[in-house]
This record gives C-alpha cells, structure tokens and sequence, in this order.
C-alpha cells in the first residue's frame, strides 16, 4: 500500500448519490427485518461443543480505528458469553487485505474469525487482484452495527460549518488536504461525494488506518476528515477536533446538536460505515448459527443498545443470511462508485 498523498478524480453526482444515498434504507430494512434466535443460545453452545479454546479473532486495521474500537467492543461480550477469550489479533496492511487473507487461509473450524468493516467489499475494485475471494473464501457470520462518519477539522482551520469549509475549499482548490484510512475507505469516498456535490477540490491524504489519520488531524497536519463516529465523540467534546456535520441521512443520537451534510446545504449526501463478523468459507453451519445467536443476543440488549448509540452507531444483529445478501450488493454498488472516483491502490 502508498504511503504518500493520492488525489483520487472526483466521482459523478448521479451514479454516487443511487450508490451512497441508499445505505441506511439498506441497513435499515437488516433491523426491521431481522428475526435473531435469541433464546437457546447456551444450549446450541453445549451442543456443538463450541468454542473449545481461545478464539482467534482478526482485525485488519490497525488499533485505534473504527473497526479496531467496534471489534474489541464485540470480542469482550464474546468472550463473556461463550466463557472462552476471543483474542483481538490486529493484522493491518493494504486496506485490510493482509489480515483477510490471514482469515481466509485458516482452518474452517470457528476458532479464527474476521471482524471488519465495509473494506471487505470495497478492495475487489481498488485493486488488481487480492490475495482472497470476498465470496468464496468467506462464510458470513453476522453484522454487528453501522454507523457513519462525522466531518471533523483541525480548530486552527477556519470553518465553522459545511458551507464555510465549502467555501473555503473554493478558494484554494487542491490546497486544503482531508485524511483517510486509505484509498477506497469509507472516509476516502465520503470525501470524494463531497468533492462532486460541492464542485470542490479537497485532496484525500492516505494513512495506514483510521488511528494514524486521527493522529494528524489532532496534530494539524491534514486539517479536515470525516471521522468515523465510534472515534469522534471523546475529540469533539474535548474541543481538540470541530464537528461540521455527520454523514447520515439523520442527526446521531451522540451528538444531536451536529447538522447532517445534507441539512447543510448538500441534499442527497450520505455516507456510512458497516461493522461485521466473518469465518473461513466451509466452517461447520453448527458453529455459524450458534456464533450468530450468541451475536444477536449481545447485539439486543439494553446496555449494548445504548451502547451503541452512545458511540454513534445503529446496533444491527440480523441474519446471516442477510450479511450474505449486503455484502454481495455492496460489492457491485461500490464497484462502480470507485470506477468513476478513479481511486487505485495498486
């Protein structure tokens, strides 16, 4: 993976509103939907014997991330539940390539599995080839929960909302750099939406994950990002980061004072961030069902609800079935949406 500057070409407006804008009804439509088994979930434990040791549990970004933070939230109440560790192992590198292929390359027997984030459909696109096939190689197990971005920027940049950051971005187009957690990522095309909608030019400086470009929004050395929720919150309040707006299509219940980008003057922008579990394509269906109660259970109780919704997220928990039908979606939505923003990794 490039660790210098990219500037990936703007996507257009059309294609990237059908792709983006519909998320949250998706995602939304998993919670109304969703029918979880949350009763029996101990007895389907003791039947397939499962776990029989510690678990190993993949992150394919480094710590500090958003899909670091929401990981290690879910691998606590894992461990609690099941009575066995389930041991977070981050495997960072090439947009969360290199620890999915760790994944994809286990043995089919439950104890190694994947937690990540909507990387996983986005890197088909980003590169050449990938070491692993997000279909084949993979057997869904369980969304965990979504959540969108917030736009944040250094206090030493004067914007104090969208329009002014717009503005600014106007007169001094290519000038004004906004960090990501690489090529492709979630915060990268939320910044390029942007960049279409406005007719701006902001630049998408990569990091090596989510915690690295927080360190350099926090330092001032890239003065704009669009945050994922789960790490916003604590920066916000502290005054060390400004929240413009968040990116979904309503206000967060975490920061209800924190306009969308769409009530700031961009109508139609949206952008989110989903959080799942995956295992080793040919793992036992025993071992899935009951790794997918034991997270629908976690994911419906009260204190994880609130939980989630303190950190900025919607708790999701639906069928794995239905993580199978968003992930293959998403991969040929995000396809197109990356052909057009011009965004490369190789």
């Amino acid at each position: 993976m490039r660790d210098g500057p990219t500037t990936a070409s703007p996507c257009r407006p059309t294609p990237c509103r059908a792709a983006l804008g519909t998320i949250t009804h998706a995602l939304t439509a998993l919670v109304l939907l969703a029918i979880p088994v949350l009763h029996g979930a101990q007895a389907a434990d003791a039947a397939t014997g499962y776990p029989r040791g510690p678990v190993r549990y993949v992150v394919p970004f480094p710590v500090g991330g958003g899909v670091d933070v929401a990981g290690r939230i879910l691998a606590q109440r894992l461990s609690e539940h099941f009575g066995k560790p389930f041991v977070v192992e981050n495997r960072g590198g090439a947009n969360g390539s290199i620890g999915t292929e760790v994944v994809a390359h286990a043995p089919p027997d439950g104890m190694t599995l994947l937690f990540t984030g909507a990387g996983f459909v986005t890197n088909p696109s980003l590169y050449a080839k990938i070491p692993y096939d997000p279909i084949r190689d993979f057997a869904p197990v369980s969304m965990m929960a979504y959540g969108p971005n917030v736009l944040v920027v250094n206090p030493s940049l004067p914007a104090r909302n969208v329009q002014e950051l717009i503005a600014l971005a106007r007169a001094k187009p290519d000038q004004i750099g906004f960090a990501g957690s690489g090529s492709g990522s979630t915060p990268h095309l939320a910044g390029e939406l942007m960049n279409q909608l406005a007719g701006i030019r902001m630049v998408h400086i990569p990091y090596r994950g989510t915690g690295p470009a927080l360190v350099a929004i926090l330092g001032g050395e890239t003065p704009v990002m669009f945050l994922p929720a789960i790490n916003a919150g604590p920066h916000i309040a502290s005054g060390r980061l400004r929240a413009l707006a968040v990116t979904s299509r309503e206000r967060l219940q975490s920061l209800p004072q924190v306009p969308t980008v769409a009530e700031s003057g961009l109508p139609g922008y949206e952008s989110a961030q989903w959080y799942g579990v995956l295992a080793p394509a040919g793992t036992d269906r025993a071992i899935l069902d009951t790794l997918n109660a034991a997270i629908a259970r976690i994911m419906h109780t009260s204190d994880m609800q609130t939980r989630m919704h303190e950190d900025g997220l919607v708790p999701i928990g639906g069928s794995r079935e239905q993580f199978a039908a968003l992930i293959a979606s998403d991969i040929a939505k995000w396809a197109k949406v990356i052909r057009l923003s011009g965004a490369r990794v190789d």
